[in-house]
């Protein structure tokens, strides 16, 4: 039996739930990463490193019988919405980052310092160690991009090889930060004609008509861009498959080892792998279809003009409205103060929700995008005041 100090006994038992808590926590948004991973080396990686999470928790959870501590259900251990989104929505290597260094800060804080068990801090320091591996295997993912790494080697090689030529890959984004940065444009921007009118004629009936059509302004511009930007993108697209249809017919013995390197590192061996790729071969159409998904993640790829447009425009119409819907019902003071306030919260929302793809905390992006309403608002209204009494 081990000594654990007096007093210490719960201070054990508390840091071995927080880092299991923690652990789940991890291996939870590794495995988001991982999904959304295309390079299948990289997506092993993040695998590999939630898989440990899962053995960390394993050694805490037998440390914590062993201390006659009841194991909770893992399932009461959840992401926060936020996290959960953030996961799924934010750039990959942001969130990556930004795992890395809360882990250091754990690391110091959760398992570097004494419990009082000697048992205990062994644990802990045995996964502090591996902690700070992890770190060494998510820089490794960067640099796998850095020109002065050594090159790799096997089908890895060969495949950078080949593709070092076809410099004319790429992906698209998603439309779902372009609703809230739309969201968020047509609410700035219209919030602030409705202050500076309404500062220039006390919250009169020309506020409604100046907003109104700030507001269809605003929305058919966005959609319009919305619309050109992903048809360039499709258009991109389809060009970058038509290459590929070309390199097909004019290269298929490379096309060819090209798609068995690709299976190749999605763990296929490679009789197996060349075999697969011979038969697909075989058939010009599916080699396209099948060189496609790899390389540029689908034929479709580039995103659809009309979806993006309506996302854009939409989004930057709703957002120009609500600084306009008060003065359907009000007019003057009242109008403009009410108009202040929904327009106020409403910056907050939507700066809240640009967290998702910038990882801040959601108040602190919320209140930066008040603090900004309010600078417009107080400019442009001010203006308007100015402009007011020297028209009257």
């Amino acid at each position: 039996m081990t000594d654990v100090k007096p007093g210490s006994g719960s201070d054990a038992r508390e840091r071995l739930l927080e880092a299991w808590r923690g652990e789940i926590q991890a291996r939870q948004q590794y495995e988001i990463l991982a999904q959304r991973m295309r390079d299948p080396r990289r997506a092993d990686v993040i695998r590999q490193i939630a898989e440990a999470e899962g053995r960390h928790r394993e050694r805490v959870e037998k440390r914590l019988r062993e201390l006659g501590v009841t194991v909770p259900d893992p399932a009461t251990v959840k992401l926060s919405w936020m996290q959960r989104m953030q996961a799924k929505l934010a750039p990959v290597q942001r969130v990556m980052a930004r795992m890395e260094a809360a882990e250091q800060t754990e690391i110091t804080d959760r398992y570097h310092r004494t419990t009082g068990d000697p048992e205990t801090d062994a644990v802990l320091s045995s996964i502090r160690t591996e902690e700070q591996a992890h770190g060494h295997s998510l820089d490794a993912l960067q640099a796998a991009h850095d020109k002065d790494q050594p090159p790799p080697s096997g089908p890895e090689a060969r495949l950078n090889r080949i593709l070092g030529r076809e410099t004319w890959h790429r992906t698209g984004a998603g439309w779902i930060s372009g609703a809230i940065y739309g969201a968020n444009d047509g609410l700035a921007a219209v919030f602030g004609i409705v202050a500076g009118v309404s500062g220039a004629t006390g919250g009169s009936t020309f506020v409604l008509t100046a907003g109104l059509s700030g507001a269809v302004a605003s929305g058919l511009s966005m959609a319009t861009g919305a619309f050109l930007a992903s048809r360039s993108e499709a258009e991109v697209a389809a060009a970058n498959v038509a290459r590929e249809r070309r390199e097909v017919e004019e290269n298929p013995e490379e096309e060819k080892e090209e798609l068995s390197l690709f299976y190749q590192l999605k763990g296929v061996d490679e009789e197996t792998a060349n075999l697969i790729a011979d038969r697909v071969s075989k058939d010009p159409d599916a080699m396209v279809l099948a060189q496609a998904s790899e390389e540029l993640g689908g034929a479709d790829a580039g995103g659809d003009p009309l979806q993006s447009a309506a996302a854009a425009g939409i989004s930057t119409f709703v957002g120009a409205m609500v600084p306009v819907i008060p003065f359907f019902f009000l007019h003057g003071t009242a109008g403009v103060i009410v108009a202040f306030i929904v327009s106020l919260a409403a910056h907050f929302l939507v700066g809240a929700s640009k967290s998702l793809f910038t990882l801040r905390t959601w108040w602190s992006a919320g209140l930066e995008m008040t603090l900004a309403g309010v600078i417009v608002g107080g400019v442009t209204y001010g203006i308007g005041l100015l402009i007011g009494a020297a028209g009257g």
